[in-house]
């Protein structure tokens, strides 16, 4: 990220807290006051609000709220935990690191199985974002989960015996699968992910009784002389150039979907180009369809309805794969079905549900790489120099690409008209590929993207001043208003989904492990409890024998925590995967494991040769940094490499590089990429960097 030579324009949000409106009445419950309620889709409905009609815990007694229980996952790895847990008849089916899936009592947290699909350790380097899973799906006595490698896999509910496991990716190309499958109607639909690694990508939908193939709806174009699988996809052609089909074209949906019954139209969003160069991907031109856009289809068929794209030839990474809410607003005087969503690029967006017509868009975070959205049609007015692809100039781009919002779940309170949304600030400097250097690596990132010159400097004075400029908040967002009501600062900028509900109190947990809950109307904190361990899963409700229970899954780790540690110090790592649940006056006991202590390694006076160590840097910005962090400072659920007793043994170090003896936990091996001189130039390069740390402790 060169920052000296980067001129830095942003388009200002005011994080200040401002006068809420007047919330509309709300709306009674059908239920009775002691109906089980249960939580059994991923969104808790079709249309993804978030928002519980259980109104037991409110502002005046959820300071009385304790722990009821909890359980660990026991996967092999403590890795990141980004479940949206379902509860469905006093049962609780939840999934962890490796696709690892547990059912348990959701009234005491007895666990009645445990499901394991063993997913190879050597699949973890196909994933850009850790081994994580977002939840699973229910449906006819069914727990649906999509695995990290690819499978679909239907479970029986009360045994967790395999009922059928469909593989629903290429082998042979680095797909992933991390987001939750949805149920509509008897179809179970699942998509993927893999942009950054050369893969095209498609959702497809199951039989739920079988696992037949039903349909697939591919979000970019293939090989034209292969023929078209659809309209849709020719249409989409005359928007790439060059031979975009070699590497993919990217556009994976590897998370956010909705469903609108009325309509009956299904919502997907596509995730972003690949390679993230336009120059590489599409000879420097075009839209590229359906890359960073939202899709409706139909349900039954895949057959194609409308689109709606965020980010025209998107080079930033900038998805549309952020959580979707449907939802219906009095817009202009008359009731308008709406879909929301704040994706990665900055804008928070209002769009007729049933056509895909732009209503609003609105920046809900500082950004400068567009100058504002077209009134009428919502494209964005691209500024030209953060086309860095083809100006060959670097770019210091806001918001980076991990998004101003990314994949952590929002709510709207419709009472109150308000969506409560986790926000991010942070710069990224984006660099270009030397022209005609791009080779496609089938072992790994293929972004276009010169990892080395786009990394964090190194000198401490320059690092704090980009840290500075990290933050993350919680946020009350007025959809039809188009402007923030409230805001609560966060320490970090890499924070949980949000809960709300008719008691009026807003859920949500932070980097740093504290789980609170906030007054929906005016931000102000109620109640709040450290779990020991950062949070980034979105809280779930549900009532049992007329008792309202609150319920997080705890994990620290994602793509953030991996690759940008520089902006987590404050962040409290890995030290338990679990799930905790809460009560009005719970008493249930809540053990943490110790702190590791973080201790330096003995380290030599100096790392070696400066020429050994320089390519040693640039060797780890292409094999090391998407896992072990860039400039090697990681705060996530793999090694922190500058506290590891490795890295002063050159045999031990090339034990794990260039033979594989940590694999099964998810370590990949490089022999068939990297030499061994190659292997201790990248030691050499890890020393010195702890030695940074050394003679500056208080860095990250």
């Amino acid at each position: 990220m060169k920052t000296k030579a980067i001129l830095l324009t942003a388009i200002c949000v005011s994080a200040t807290a401002l006068a809420a409106p007047k919330p509309a009445p709300v709306r009674a419950s059908t239920e009775t006051a002691s109906a089980d309620t249960d939580w059994a889709m991923h969104g808790l409905d079709p249309g993804e609000t978030r928002f519980s009609p259980l109104a037991g815990i409110d502002a005046t007694n959820v300071a009385r709220l304790g722990v009821a229980w909890s359980a660990d996952f026991d996967a092999r790895t403590l890795r990141g935990v980004e479940a949206t847990p379902i509860v469905v008849d006093g049962v609780m089916y939840v999934s962890g690191p490796w696709s690892v899936v547990m059912a348990l009592d959701a009234r005491t947290g007895r666990v009645l199985w445990r499901y394991d699909p063993q997913v190879d350790g050597a699949t973890a380097r196909r994933g850009c974002c850790d081994v994580v899973n977002r939840g699973v799906a229910y449906a006819d006595g069914k727990v649906f989960l999509g695995a990290f490698d690819g499978r679909l896999i239907a479970l029986d509910a009360k045994t967790g015996h395999e009922v059928w496991s469909i593989q629903t990716t290429d082998r042979d190309r680095n797909y992933t699968i991390t987001g939750a499958p949805r149920i509509v109607k008897n179809r179970v639909i699942i998509g993927n992910g893999g942009a950054e690694y050369g893969v095209r990508g498609y959702v497809t939908a199951y039989d739920v009784a079988t696992g037949k193939q039903a349909w697939r709806f591919y979000t970019v174009p293939g090989d034209p002389a292969k023929g078209f699988e659809n309209k849709a996809m020719e249409m989409a052609a005359g928007t790439w150039s060059g031979k975009w089909w070699k590497v993919g074209g990217g556009g994976t949906a590897w998370d956010s979907m909705a469903y609108d019954p009325e309509l009956d139209l299904l919502y997907i969003g596509v995730g972003n180009g690949g390679p993230w160069d336009r120059t590489v991907r599409s000879a420097g031109k075009g839209d590229n369809l359906f890359v960073s856009s939202i899709v409706a289809i139909r349900p039954e068929t895949g057959e194609y309805v409308w689109h709606f794209q965020e980010v025209p030839g998107d080079e930033w990474d900038y998805t549309a794969t952020q959580h979707m809410i449907l939802a219906d607003l009095e817009i202009g005087g008359r009731t308008r079905k709406v879909l929301m969503q704040a994706p990665k690029n900055g804008y928070f967006y209002v769009l007729d549900r049933a056509t895909g017509e732009f209503i609003s868009g609105t920046p809900y975070v500082p950004l400068n790489w567009s100058k504002g959205l077209d009134p009428k049609t919502g494209r964005p007015d691209i500024v030209p120099a953060a086309r860095y692809a083809e100006s060959g100039a670097p770019w210091l781009g806001l918001p980076s690409p991990a998004g101003g919002h990314s994949w952590q779940p929002m709510s709207y309170d419709p009472s109150r008209r308000l969506v409560f949304l986790p926000t991010a600030e942070m710069p990224y400097g984006y660099v270009s590929a030397k022209p005609g250097s791009f080779a496609y690596d089938p072992r790994g990132w293929n972004t276009g993207q010169d990892p080395a010159a786009s990394s964090m400097p190194e000198d401490p004075k320059v690092r704090a001043q980009i840290r500075a400029m990290m933050k993350g908040a919680l946020v009350a967002w007025d959809p039809v208003a188009g402007r923030r009501v409230w805001s609560v600062p966060m320490p970090l900028p890499w924070n949980g989904g949000v809960l709300s509900t008719a008691g009026g109190v807003v859920f949500q947990g932070n980097g740093t492990g504290e789980f609170a809950a906030y007054a929906a109307d005016s931000g102000r904190k109620l109640w709040s409890v450290n779990l020991g361990s950062g949070i980034v899963a979105a809280p779930v409700t549900y009532r049992i024998k007329g008792v309202q229970y609150v319920s997080v899954a705890v994990g620290w780790g994602g793509i953030l925590p991996l690759n940008m540690g520089e902006a987590l110090k404050e962040a409290v790592g890995p030290r338990v995967n679990r799930i905790v649940t809460f009560r009005l006056d719970g008493k249930a006991p809540y053990a943490l494991p110790p702190v590791d202590p973080k201790v330096l390694p003995p380290l030599p006076a100096s790392a070696g040769d400066p020429r050994q160590v320089d390519e040693g840097r640039t060797l780890f910005h292409v094999r090391c940094w998407m896992c072990h962090g860039d400039t090697a400072v990681n705060h996530g659920g793999v090694p922190n490499l500058r506290y590891s007793q490795a890295i002063t043994d050159p045999q031990m170090f090339a034990a794990f590089v260039l033979q594989g003896v940590g694999e099964p936990q998810g370590m990949p091996n490089f022999a068939k990429d990297l030499t061994a001189a190659q292997a201790e130039a990248i030691r050499t390069y890890v020393v010195k960097r702890a030695l940074d740390l050394k003679a500056d402790p208080d860095a990250p």
